[in-house]
């Protein structure tokens, strides 16, 4: 039997839809761009906001109907659900940097070793000079003690919820932790005021806002936890109780390794909360002008402490220390976060090829 080739038709059409050709995309942005500044100067708009937002808008109708034109209404609107899921990233992260950028361009000019190293203690308002020694000193000693507290407390809560948690004991626990993810800073400020400092007349003292600072941080890090051991696979839980492995070391040896990545982010994001909690701070470390390194009696400061005093006092001095003190507050938590990073890639499983 012979087969009989037919030859291709050059002229014939493929099934492929039409497309907008590549430069489209930017043709249309330069489109709307000038668009916007015309409206804007036509309607003398004084406000490059009101400019993009009406080159925004004009993007997007224009992209909506020529591809609806050229590619069908399907594409069209696949189009938009594009543009909208970047418009979102964009009016997520805009803030973000411009919050850094700002922080940045004013903190860098007062950063210094000798703001680094030295306090505030003799250093008036208006004048300048002063550091941030006394006020690093304390939130370090602080989010240290806070998280001695609060990290091996939630750790073992989350274990015993996900691996052991069952009937009202553990719907207890969950409804609590609930309930202390929501509580104000200033509830567990005053909380720690009524009871350490008020009734058992303990000072004020580092170790108090700590206290306030591990309430805070102990939910977060419950509920991190908790999601990331769910993620684990059951088959692997399983196939270590099957070698004869007990249940303690497999969850110590297989589930916290698996998902040591996922608990390490919720710590951090703990962490970074209490590093820049004010209210806590306020009530109970009080405030200290002077360096002191006893986080268990007198008054100390922090950074979070130390810029809203700066702040406060309403002179130029003063805005510039705060801006600065601001600045070394996110290169602090930035430290953590890639130290925190490096010890789970370290002591995440390896999986061989």
């Amino acid at each position: 039997m012979t087969v009989r080739r037919t030859p291709i038709d050059p002229g014939r059409t493929t099934l492929r839809p039409p497309k907008l050709p590549r430069w489209a995309t930017a043709a249309l942005v330069v489109g709307s761009l000038a668009a916007g500044a015309t409206v804007g100067l036509v309607g003398r708009l004084d406000s490059r906001v009101q400019w993009g937002l009406i080159a925004a808008l004009v993007f997007v109708a224009a992209t909506y109907g020529l591809s609806a034109a050229i590619e069908g209404r399907r594409y069209a609107k696949d189009r938009l659900a594009a543009i909208l899921v970047w418009a979102c990233f964009v009016i997520a992260v805009l803030p973000l940097a411009s919050l850094v950028w700002e922080t940045v361009a004013r903190g860098v000019p007062g950063v210094d070793w000798y703001f680094l190293t030295h306090s505030m203690n003799g250093v008036l308002s208006w004048q300048n000079g002063g550091g941030i020694y006394h006020a690093l000193l304390g939130t370090v000693q602080q989010v240290l003690i806070a998280s001695v507290i609060a990290i091996p407390i939630g750790l073992l809560t989350a274990v015993y919820l996900v691996e052991y948690g069952r009937g009202k004991l553990a719907k207890t626990i969950t409804f609590f932790v609930d309930v202390m993810t929501g509580v104000p800073s200033i509830v567990a400020g005053l909380f720690i005021l009524s009871l350490w400092i008020m009734m058992l007349d303990f000072g004020y003292s580092g170790f108090a806002g700590a206290m306030a600072l591990a309430i805070l941080m102990m939910p977060i890090v419950v509920r991190s936890t908790e999601e990331m051991l769910k993620l684990v696979p059951n088959e692997l839980r399983e196939s270590s109780l099957a070698l004869g492995v007990p249940k303690w070391r497999t969850i110590l040896k297989v589930v916290l390794p698996t998902s040591i990545g996922g608990i390490t982010t919720g710590v951090m994001l703990a962490l970074a909360r209490i590093a820049g909690e004010t209210a806590p701070i306020l009530l109970l470390v009080f405030g200290n002008q002077m360096i002191n390194g006893n986080v268990f009696e007198g008054a100390q400061s922090s950074l979070p402490l130390f810029v809203y005093e700066q702040w406060g006092y309403g002179t130029e001095q003063a805005y510039d220390r705060a801006w600065a003190a601001a600045l070394v507050l996110i290169a602090f938590v930035m430290i953590l976060n890639l130290v925190a990073r490096g010890i789970a890639r370290w002591k995440a499983p390896k999986t061989g090829r």
